[in-house]
């Protein structure tokens, strides 16, 4: 690992085992990029990178010198409006009217390790040995305005961390109209986009498209990052797939509204812009204010998508997430609120406890409803103060029973919303995010706090940290359950109304940041409606996070193996519902379900006295292999096999990460008969070990070695998944079905 700057040639080049990065200062002062893959040998002149040549018809920067036009080179930090016609990664609008900026090299620092981004989630090194940042520091001569450009390279993988601060060090205020946390340059355009997204219930599909001539993009105007759209794209080179080929990664490590965008020109140059979105976005800097900007990872991989995975996973697993929760492995669980919704008492929160208990569950977590006059969702929110009526004994002594039978005990909340029936909202019907004058919209009967105000958060925080003291509580669910709309503050005066988006979101980060610096042993799982704030901002604080509303087991294969594409097994909120689900009302076998929800933090979310004996029993041995194995399942390095999103199996596995055991989770989602003989390759085994196979899918012999494989055969050869739909039954093996499910479990002798 190492940052060299060439001072003969003004290049500066980053690099470690896997990747190059470089860039040079240009001949009118600005930052150019001249190259990002994978790692070349280092030497000072790669001047021969940066082509120029004479065009017609080009604007170019120096009176007489027709071949210096920025339409034609690579930028690193790119200004439209001086040559350049891209679409610009900053826009400042200044005193006279004017947008241009022109920001020129002025030095350069380089320090060990990773500074913290104040206010900001972002990724750390836990010593100097890991990481080294080089901060590259450029003026605007006429408005004063420094921009300092950061850029983080960690010792292992193909992993860049990137963002930029802007300070203000002119005599008049200063309007950032875009300011965006990268811009990457690439020489072609021969590139097929990964975004992922979806909608409520169906989050972070995968869907891929060819770049084309113009702007392609994915974003959120809506106050998060959206079931809509991740902040998350790849780039993908013709025949890259899961096991081969170039892929770049870009994530962007934020929670509020976001643009990530891929620009083609028609000289063939592809620029990636990624960060907040400008839309609607107005940061009034005054003379000694300073705004620095998200953070931005950017992974290179020459190995396919399951490599550019591995490193996003180790990040934001290692580096990313803090804290208590981040190395162990997680509780199982179970959540109150499909069993009862609303309708619940002490006495049926305590039976289903103790069930629950029963079956080897270790957590509860008491849902909505519990808080102020919450009966429904028309009241309460707001209020969070136990209901005497519902729970006479309030959160604490609710919280002493269910300990006293053996288990931890969890809380839902939900913070940033406010019903207009709450005693919070009689006080301060200000506090509400609205505009003046205009009809305000709700969602689910509630409104949006307007947590741009300290006093508001402050408000929340000595509410939820009261309850945290008083009671025993070790894990709370934050739900955000609606989107912004008719944004404005009552606080901020008119020219900085392009400012609450954003202050929005660093008051939740505000919350996040003192409540878990305050109780350092709960365990935060983000929610929002589901997956509509499942981002890398969020991760910094929760290292788990509610992945969808949806908990039918086959909707769940898209979800989670889109999910994974960016985001570690051990963030992956994922619960076993009940059948037929809530969601689509499709009936599937328990055993199905529990094997999807396996690959994440694995719960229930359905009343456990209402299954059958036989189903309890199937149900504790559930919950003894997720115990048994939960930490390879949930920290061993994870392979995407077989995707949903082509063909009717799914298969995933997770290896340890000595490779001496895995797991391997097949799903089918419908039946057939008389079907071919079936196999799938493996990855991530030792080629030299003797792997024995064990089949968990319910059969007589479940549990059993079935046979024994050398791991070069399993990966080259394949692991038979043949089952009963390609022949008769044979004995002892089970009939196959739709919504069918095995997992293999693999140990090395």
């Amino acid at each position: 690992m190492n940052i060299v700057f060439h001072e003969k040639t003004g290049i500066f080049h980053l690099f470690n085992d896997c990747i190059s990065y470089m860039m040079v200062i240009l001949p009118n002062r600005q930052m150019g990029q001249l190259y990002f893959g994978r790692r070349i040998r280092d030497r000072e002149d790669f001047s021969h990178l940066l082509e120029l040549q004479p065009r017609v018809m080009s604007s170019c920067v120096f009176e007489g010198d027709k071949s210096f036009s920025l339409e034609h080179v690579k930028q690193e930090y790119g200004v439209y409006g001086t040559t350049d016609y891209r679409q610009p990664a900053v826009e400042i609008l200044q005193e006279n009217g004017s947008r241009l900026s022109d920001f020129r090299y002025e030095g350069y620092v380089i320090t060990p390790g990773k500074p913290k981004l104040q206010g900001l989630p972002a990724t750390y090194a836990e010593s100097e040995e890991e990481a080294r940042t080089l901060t590259i520091r450029l003026r605007d001569p006429l408005t004063g305005v420094l921009l300092s450009l950061s850029y983080t390279l960690f010792a292992q993988d193909g992993v860049l961390a990137r963002s930029a601060r802007l300070y203000n060090d002119g005599d008049a205020a200063v309007h950032l109209t875009t300011a965006m946390s990268l811009c990457m340059d690439l020489p072609d355009f021969d590139y097929e986009l990964l975004q992922l997204s979806g909608a409520w219930s169906r989050e972070r599909h995968i869907r891929t498209r060819r770049l084309e001539y113009g702007v392609q993009s994915v974003g959120s105007l809506r106050g998060h990052s959206s079931h809509e759209h991740n902040p998350f794209l790849a780039l993908m080179r013709p025949g890259a797939d899961e096991t081969q080929g170039e892929v770049i990664g870009f994530s962007l490590i934020y929670s509020g509204n976001f643009l990530a965008q891929a620009e083609v020109d028609n000289h063939d140059t592809l620029r990636v812009l990624l960060g907040i979105h400008p839309q609607g976005f107005d940061w009034k800097l005054a003379p000694g204010e300073s705004f620095q900007t998200p953070e931005a990872v950017m992974v290179y991989s020459d190995r396919g998508l399951n490599a550019m995975s591995h490193s996003f996973h180790r990040l934001y697993q290692r580096r990313l997430a803090r804290g208590y929760w981040r190395d162990r492995p997680r509780p199982v669980l179970i959540n109150n609120w499909e069993a009862t919704y609303f309708d619940f008492t002490s006495r049926k929160l305590l039976e289903l406890a103790k069930k629950a208990r029963d079956c080897g569950v270790e957590l509860f977590v008491l849902d909505d409803g519990w808080f102020g006059q919450r009966s429904n969702d028309r009241a309460g929110l707001g209020d969070w103060i136990p209901n005497p009526l519902r729970l006479p004994e309030g959160i604490a002594g609710l919280a002493e029973q269910i300990e006293a039978l053996g288990m931890k005990f969890g809380l839902w909340f939900e913070p940033e919303m406010v019903n207009l029936d709450s005693e919070l909202y009689r006080r301060h019907p200000d506090w509400m995010i609205r505009t003046p004058g205009r009809a305000v919209s709700h969602g689910r009967y509630q409104y949006v706090l307007d947590f741009s105000r300290a006093e508001v958060v402050d408000c929340i925080y000595q509410m939820m940290a009261k309850l945290l003291r008083e009671a025993k509580i070790s894990y709370i669910k934050w739900d955000m359950n609606r989107s912004i709309s008719e944004c404005y503050s009552a606080a901020l005066p008119p020219d900085r109304q392009g400012e609450v988006f954003h202050r929005y979101i660093l008051g939740v980060y505000d919350l996040y940041e003192r409540l878990t610096t305050q109780f350092p042993h709960v365990l935060f799982e983000s929610c929002a409606s589901g997956g509509a704030r499942f981002d890398p901002g969020i991760l910094y604080y929760a290292p788990q996070g509610w992945a969808s509303d949806d908990s039918d087991a086959v909707e769940r294969l898209k979800i989670q193996y889109g999910t994974s594409l960016c985001y570690p097994i051990s963030s992956i909120g994922s619960h076993v519902s009940a059948s037929p689900n809530h969601q689509l009302f499709r009936s599937t076998p328990l055993y199905t379900r529990a094997n999807v929800a396996c690959f994440g933090t694995f719960g229930y979310e359905l009343d456990l006295n209402r299954l059958t004996e036989e189903e309890q029993d199937e149900i504790r041995e559930q919950i003894r292999f997720m115990k048994q194995y939960r930490e390879l399942l949930q920290f061993g390095t994870f392979y995407r096999l077989k995707s949903p999103f082509e063909g009717n199996v799914t298969v995933w596995m997770s290896v340890s990460g000595d490779r001496r055991e895995a797991i391997v989770g097949w799903y089918r989602v419908l039946n057939g008969v008389n079907l071919p003989y079936s196999r799938v390759r493996l990855a991530g085994l030792d080629p030299d070990f003797c792997y024995e196979i064990m089949i968990m899918d319910g059969s007589e012999r479940e549990g059993e070695a079935c046979r024994s494989c050398y791991g070069d055969e399993l990966m080259n050869l394949g692991l038979i998944t043949s089952d009963a739909s390609s022949g008769e039954i044979a004995p002892g093996q089970r009939h196959s079905c739709d919504f069918d499910s095995r997992l293999f479990v693999l140990k090395a002798r």
